[in-house]
């Protein structure tokens, strides 16, 4: 494809919830609050996994990665939609369209191969646990961890580059609080064709392959706890894993629950629906950083302690 000249658009209008004035400020401070909590939630369990020395293990070494990943994923966006519930006219230029919707996909899609890493280890670890220290050891397990964000990046630089390559000369009003790349490739005044199709293949490599590998490993994961003789045995093992399958249940089930909606067909069921998506893109982005670090800190018994060390040692200290 050759580049066009983008100078006909040089920033987009972001709808957001302009045509609900009066839901603006409730939004902004839900919003902001669930904002901060990511920010503390995911902030606090960083902390612990490098400062506890019973959390250098490969499974905390990726819990980490998962959290600063979850402060990256919604730092991209929500400052920006807490702007725009603020601002009468929402403007953003076309480069710094490209570089939120860079940062937004890169992370998204870090976070699906992350989270297929993270299963492979629970894998070893219940399946294999003799061979456990040979398999994940740190000339393995962070080299796992930079394929994921190095894969992420890649992914999303090919979809970003593909895009600003269109010509943009027509409407500039993006429907959405932020710049979502499917909204701005309808503005595109050209065959996006070619989008469509490399947006199609990414996602069967960064949604259905880690679906699938996840998948098939806690089919060996359930067969090996289920062969466990006690019953105590069977919990412990569990426990081990239990965090991590609910955070893949709750990140997959959000997307399938986004794109696996019906099509309103009459006009005023579509603009209650085109609000309601809307509404569901953002708090996905929202939801699974914010249950995160509660999920881990509460099925977690090693988290819980090393939360409690720190709330301790910073009251004493202070």
């Amino acid at each position: 494809m050759e580049p066009y000249n983008q100078s006909a658009v040089t920033e987009f209008v972001l709808l957001g919830l302009s045509a609900h004035p009066k839901l603006e400020k409730a939004f902004f401070v839900l919003i902001l609050s669930m904002y901060l909590v990511i920010l503390l939630g995911n902030g606090v369990l960083i902390l612990v996994t490098i400062l506890d020395s019973r959390l250098h293990t490969p499974m905390y070494f990726f819990l980490g990665n998962l959290s600063f990943l979850d402060i990256c994923y919604t730092t991209s966006s929500v400052p920006l939609v807490l702007d725009g519930f603020l601002t009468p006219r929402k403007t953003i230029s076309f480069s710094g369209c490209a570089i939120q919707m860079f940062l937004s996909f890169a992370m998204g899609a870090t976070e699906c191969v992350l989270l297929g890493m993270m299963a492979f280890d629970r894998y070893v670890a219940i399946c294999n646990p003799l061979r456990y220290p040979m398999v994940m050891n740190k000339a393995a397990y962070v080299p796992m961890a930079a394929s994921s964000w190095l894969a992420g990046g890649a992914n999303s630089l090919v979809q970003i580059s593909l895009a600003v390559q269109l010509p943009f000369c027509g409407d500039n009003v993006i429907n959405h609080f932020i710049c979502e790349i499917l909204a701005v490739l309808k503005l595109a005044c050209a065959d996006i064709s070619i989008n469509v199709i490399s947006m199609g293949v990414a996602n069967v490599i960064f949604l259905g392959v880690p679906v699938l590998f996840i998948f098939v490993s806690y089919i060996f994961i359930l067969t090996t706890i289920l062969r466990i003789p006690s019953a105590e045995g069977r919990k412990k093992a569990f426990s081990t894993c239990s965090a991590h399958l609910t955070v893949v249940v709750i990140f997959y089930g959000t997307i399938l629950f986004m794109y696996g909606k019906p099509k309103s067909k009459d006009a005023l069921g579509a603009d209650k629906k085109d609000l309601s998506d809307k509404l569901i893109s953002l708090f996905y982005r929202l939801l699974t950083p914010m249950l995160n670090p509660i999920i881990y800190s509460l099925r977690n018994k090693d988290v819980k302690a090393a939360v409690r060390n720190l709330v301790i040692y910073m009251h004493v200290t202070h």
